[in-house]
């Protein structure tokens, strides 16, 4: 976990915005990438990883951002983070959906340097039919995901535990997805030091 802690407070510097796939980087390193429903706390998280206040920045319209955004983590770069366009928005149009459903699709079964997806739960809402969609999109992309469920602090102890074990159900159904799930929250720095590990832990396998 130190290991990992260091290696967050050193360099993580925003490479690029891809808005399609003709503008991802070059393969050259491992990448860990960040999927979540819009709201689910995802720009949080990835500023409590990296202990910055601003490298991701949360949309102001959920649903506009169809960009993969692209950090690099290390001195030299050790591995990139994948910040992906938030999903299940209502107000979207079906065009920008589509658009999103195509990004997404291509980038996850085409990616060779993807080692691992980090799928975002809100603790105070479970497994939504949207996140069962996403979820369905990694099993057949045969990307391995791990959950990671945010915001754990805006509910109690016993509603959280009962959530927990729903998701641990939901991800026993889908063959990518990985048994163990993480639970944080990025307002009260929980889990995020397991977090990193796991992480650190993906790039190396």
């Amino acid at each position: 976990m130190e290991e990992a802690r260091k290696l967050f407070s050193g360099r993580v510097d925003f490479l690029l915005s891809a808005p399609e796939l003709k503008f991802l980087p070059e393969p050259d390193f491992p990448e860990v990438a960040f999927a979540g429903r819009s709201n689910v706390g995802k720009s949080s998280l990835l500023n409590a990883i990296t202990g910055r206040r601003s490298i991701a920045r949360a949309s102001v319209t959920p649903g506009r951002t169809q960009e993969l955004n692209f950090f690099e983590v290390g001195e030299p770069t050790l591995f990139r983070l994948v910040d992906m366009p938030g999903y299940g928005f209502a107000k979207a149009p079906v065009k920008v959906v589509e658009r999103w459903k195509k990004l997404v699709r291509s980038f996850l079964r085409g990616r060779v340097v993807l080692k691992r997806t980090m799928l975002l739960i809100d603790s105070r809402h479970g497994v939504k039919p949207v996140d069962e969609e996403m979820m369905t999109m990694l099993d057949e992309s045969a990307v391995g995901y791990r959950i990671v469920m945010t915001k754990a602090d805006k509910i109690k102890a016993s509603e959280l535990a009962e959530t927990a074990e729903l998701v641990r159900a939901a991800a026993r159904k889908h063959p990518a997805a990985y048994p163990e799930i993480q639970i944080t929250s990025s307002e009260k720095k929980m889990g995020i030091d397991e977090l990193r590990a796991a992480l650190l832990e993906d790039i190396s396998h």
